[in-house]
This record gives C-alpha cells, structure tokens and sequence, in this order.
C-alpha cells in the first residue's frame, strides 16, 4: 500500500497548479472539457473549504482534492485528481473525514459520463447516483453523486 502525507494547502501553490493543469489536460482530453470553468480557487479559500494536496514518500505532490461549501451541511468535491495509483482514494478518504469534521452531512459532486473511470471509482466507493443540482441541471452529459456521511 502507498503512503501519501495529505495536506491541506493553497491551490496557487507551484505544485497544485500544476496538478491542475494537468487534471485540465486529461479531462479536456477525455470529455472535450477541461472543467476549468466549474473551478474558482476561490472557492475553497473560504470558511467550511478545503484544499488538499497528496505527496509521496519523496515529498513529491501526486494527487490533489477539494470541497466547497453548497448548502447546508453540504460540501461539494472538486478538483480530485491523482497521478498514481492509490492517491486518489487517499485524497477522498481525507477529504470525507475532514468534511465531517467541518460539521457536513452529505458530500456531492459531478463528473461527465464519458468519464467512466471517474463514474466507476465513485460508485465503488460509496456515492449514488442523484438527479444533477445546481448549474449541472438538464446537462446530459453530467453526471451527479452523493454520499452521505456517517
């Protein structure tokens, strides 16, 4: 098993930029989208936010990870992007712990269904299908989970 020091940190940060950038590259090249515009670091530099980078053993940075505030008692996770194996999960399991510790209930999130490695890995770890919120509404090509949080 990997071991990943997860963190939270400013996504202007040299390191996040570039796993943003990169994470816009491949779902540019997977969806025809780079999800920029659903991104406003912003966002997760406000209370009940959070931003995290993964690294490695090295100290390098593989992975990173967000959520928002969207309701109440619910955050939306943004941003999830990971370069090895084992890093994505890491990011999720810290982001869902650190957002029942922020006091949220329930955590959303999107992705597009042409991402069907993105679908699978959230349905395998627990987030169900629900109808598209927000500015995802009556887009087809979106793809919307939630789970809830014990």
């Amino acid at each position: 098993m990997h071991q990943f020091h997860i963190a939270a940190a400013d996504p202007a940060l040299p390191e996040a930029v570039a796993l943003l950038d990169e994470l816009s590259a491949r779902l540019a090249a997977i969806t025809g989208n780079s999800g920029r515009s659903s991104f406003d670091a912003a966002d997760v530099r406000v209370p009940g936010a959070l931003f995290v980078l993964a690294c490695n053993v090295e100290g390098k940075a593989v992975g990173c990870g967000a959520f928002r505030p969207i309701g109440e008692g619910v955050a939306e996770v943004k941003r999830m992007y990971a370069q090895v194996a084992g890093a994505g999960l890491a990011i999720l399991i810290h982001l869902e712990a650190a957002a029942r510790e922020y006091g949220y209930h329930r955590l959303r999130l999107e992705t597009r269904l042409v991402n069907q490695r993105a679908v699978a890995f959230y349905e395998k770890h627990g987030y169900a299908r629900i109808p598209n919120f927000g500015k995802y509404a009556g887009r087809p090509e979106a793809v919307c989970f939630e789970k809830i949080l014990n």
